[in-house]
């Protein structure tokens, strides 16, 4: 599914897609979006509240439109989940659009919150050409690897990065007979791995190029989600990410120091 360390294809989608994917949670503003762009990134991941991400793609031309992969989704709550049909409708009025590349069931905890009426919807949004792939994000790797092993979306959006690793076992090995796709988040652990953590002894602190570049040198992630604060942030991160696949030393840095922060806060998976 990998084409090399910049590029993949995800089966449904019709485009390649630049393995590095834009999130506009910390609100980056409308020039990063702009220059994300001009660079070629071409996967957006899209809540429907980042407004500086939506005015931007809400002006695209039909021919800029058919350049890049709309990632969205309906959020499941604790309590209530958004309905699937009007969250879509909604997302395409947002982003001026007649279809929506990837639709997602975002934030889900247990297996049981995916009910039949909501994979039904989703099936049925992608039969009638409305979206072109459909998946869940989730932080339970148990049932992303078991919606992997039965092909129920084409696309499971996960958390990997140094310090959380848990997607080489319970996700990873599982994804190839159904070439189910992975999008990853959280690169950076909540920018966690940004910082020097408690007793930690060594001088070196991974920057967030690091963080990318590790989770891209894993050929089972076909996207990994960057959210810049600001566009200068954007573009520190995008030229150390263009340096490729990190050198032995420097996997061996990230993923010391990956199991010192893990080691930090078992608890949270």
């Amino acid at each position: 599914m990998i084409k090399n360390y910049f590029v993949s294809k995800i089966k449904p989608l019709d485009i390649l897609v630049n393995r590095v994917g834009l999130s506009a949670t910390y609100r980056p503003g409308q020039e990063t979006i702009f220059k994300a762009l001009d660079e070629g990134i071409n996967f957006y991941f899209c809540f429907g509240i980042d407004t500086h991400m939506i005015k931007v793609l809400k002006d695209l031309s039909k021919n800029q439109r058919e350049q890049i992969v709309i990632a969205t989704g309906a959020y499941n709550y604790k309590y209530f989940f958004q309905d699937i049909d009007k969250t879509f409708q909604k997302r395409c009025k947002q982003l001026n659009t007649d279809y929506i590349d990837l639709f997602m069931f975002l934030g889900v905890l247990q297996e049981a919150e995916l009910k039949a009426n909501i994979i039904d919807s989703m099936n049925k949004l992608k039969e009638q050409g409305k979206v072109k792939a459909i998946g869940i994000s989730t932080h339970n790797r148990k049932l992303a690897g078991k919606l992997a092993i039965e092909g129920v979306f084409d696309v499971l959006m996960i958390r990997y990065n140094a310090a959380h690793r848990g997607a080489e076992r319970d996700i990873f090995p599982l994804i190839s007979d159904k070439e189910t796709a992975i999008v990853s988040y959280t690169a950076t652990s909540w920018r966690r791995l940004l910082k020097k953590p408690k007793g930690y002894k060594g001088d070196r602190i991974p920057t967030a190029g690091d963080c990318y570049r590790f989770v891209l040198g894993n050929e089972n992630v076909d996207v990994c989600l960057m959210a810049p604060k600001n566009l200068k942030e954007f573009k520190e991160n995008l030229e150390q990410i263009r340096k490729g696949k990190l050198n032995d030393e420097d996997l061996n840095f990230m993923l010391q120091f990956g199991d010192f922060v893990y080691n930090q806060k078992k608890w949270f998976m």
